[in-house]
């Protein structure tokens, strides 16, 4: 008995893509190239997740005084300021 089940999907512009891998011959089937995909995302999405939970507690470790928020403002502003000085250039 099959694990899964075949499904259907449109793939719009990137059909192009999945045909030219399995004309290249570096897969054998669509199906492989989606599941290659399936497993680069599975990794993307763990890779960023890692990163994310790696500065939320670096955030929270960190002993730095919290900045007001007069202070938070007024560097966005000056940020902000900046970014429109550069973009009239």
């Amino acid at each position: 008995m099959r694990s899964s089940k075949p499904i259907s999907v449109t793939l719009g512009a990137q059909q192009q893509a999945v045909d030219e891998r399995v004309e290249s011959g570096a897969y054998a089937s669509a199906s492989e190239v989606i599941r290659a995909a399936l497993r680069a995302l599975d990794r993307e999405e763990r890779a960023l997740d890692i990163f994310m939970r790696t500065r939320i507690q670096e955030a929270l470790d960190d002993d730095t005084p919290p900045s007001s928020l007069d202070e938070v403002f007024n560097r966005i502003e000056a940020l902000h300021s900046e970014r429109i000085k550069g973009d009239r250039s």
